[in-house]
């Protein structure tokens, strides 16, 4: 007896069932919360926990990090650590 395999357009029919879940919501199951938030088993592997906040999000990428409001700020504070960086040598090396 073989095991049924599912081809590509049934997998995502099927993936995509876990957020019309009726205990779905924002990546956490409502049946397996017991004041603590808990990640829906369903959807274990596409939800990530943001490495700051530790809010469960959804990444767009396989290096997806932080959640869509943390990542802004963090750009901002390396972009700003960048250009620090940045013109502290440029200021050493004209010296």
């Amino acid at each position: 007896m073989s095991i049924p395999r599912m081809n590509y357009p049934q997998y995502r029919k099927a993936r995509k069932l876990t957020h019309e879940c009726c205990n779905y919501c924002d990546g956490n199951c409502l049946l397996l919360d017991d004041g603590e938030e808990c990640v829906c088993v369903q959807s274990r592997d596409s939800v990530k926990r943001c490495a700051v906040c530790g809010a469960a999000f959804t990444p767009k990428s396989n290096r997806a990090k932080y959640c869509p409001d943390c990542a802004v700020r963090m750009r901002r504070k390396q972009e700003a650590e960048r250009q620090r960086k940045r013109y502290l040598q440029s200021t050493q090396l004209s010296r």
